[in-house]
């Protein structure tokens, strides 16, 4: 059988916050339980939000939190090669073409950008993005939680951009292609990335890959339903209260919690919770709202 291959890729635009320790123990718990390998991503793609010290901020917290990764860690910003050369190769065979339109053109074509320049031919890429043709959309997938999941037709048609106009490489087309050249076998993150699943595996047909397997798991909330992420301004996770966050952060994931682990250390709480890891624990929502001792993260 292929070995279990898995990985926590965050973003470095801020320290780690709640909901990506909820996402990077659920990978790992996902891995470990399978005595498969756990790999570290930096997705530092895009300059202008990221954080300045902001990625080594992030590796030291998953190694205060016992959360080792297997290898080196990868950083996105080394790799616009293996990026470039994929484009290249689909310009060249037509697959991929300059588009000129702007947001505000593709709102007055309805929300959904409708092919518009793939006739023209433009031939010179300045102030232009880079558009993958897709002639075999991806409308709908098997979630390994929540079973076949719809995506929007319109959403799933969409000749999608892989080379934003800024020259800045997407996130689509970077994730599938370091995940094939990873050997990823599954992805496990969180829901906020469940709609851009049909476009991942999209590109996994385009490349003639087989498409990995993928488990979403749920976003955590603040008490006034928004999502914790670093757009919202989630704070950093208290890195000296470790063992009550993680115990909060496992309690999100379905863990029963056994009194006993409250005493226990980090490195003990990780290996209970790799063994008692099952994807039915997983609450059936795709959002939850920890349940915070103090009313903060």
């Amino acid at each position: 059988m292929t070995q279990y291959i898995g990985r926590f890729a965050p973003s470095p635009s801020g320290p780690l916050h709640f909901g990506s320790l909820m996402a990077a123990l659920g990978s790992y718990f996902q891995a470990k339980s399978q005595q498969g390998q756990w790999l570290v991503r930096v997705e530092d793609l895009d300059p202008p939000r990221e954080q300045l010290g902001a990625a080594d901020s992030i590796l030291r917290t998953l190694e205060n939190y016992q959360l080792h990764w297997d290898g080196n860690v990868v950083y996105q910003s080394h790799r616009h090669d293996l990026y470039q050369t994929q484009i290249e190769q689909w310009l060249s065979s037509g697959e991929a073409y300059y588009c000129q339109c702007t947001r505000k053109q593709i709102k007055a074509m309805g929300g959904f950008y409708n092919g518009h320049c793939k006739p023209l031919n433009h031939q010179d890429p300045a102030g232009c993005a880079v558009r993958l043709h897709i002639d075999q959309p991806v409308t709908e997938f098997t979630d390994l939680k929540h079973g076949q999941i719809t995506l929007p037709q319109a959403l799933a048609e969409e000749d999608f951009i892989i080379k934003r106009r800024d020259g800045l490489y997407a996130y689509n087309l970077a994730v599938v292609l370091d995940d094939i050249d990873q050997g990823v076998t599954e992805v496990v993150r969180g829901a906020d990335l469940i709609e851009p699943t049909g476009r991942q595996m999209s590109l996994y047909h385009q490349l003639k890959q087989p498409t990995v397997s993928y488990l979403h798991l749920p976003l955590a909330l603040d008490e006034n339903g928004n999502k914790l992420s670093k757009q919202n301004h989630a704070p950093a996770i208290d890195e000296l209260d470790t063992q009550a966050t993680l115990l909060r952060a496992m309690d999100c994931l379905g863990f029963a919690i056994e009194p006993s682990l409250k005493d226990g250390t980090i490195e003990e709480i990780i290996q209970w919770g790799v063994q008692h890891w099952s994807i039915s624990q997983l609450p059936e929502s795709t959002e939850i709202t920890p349940r915070f001792s103090n009313g903060s993260v």
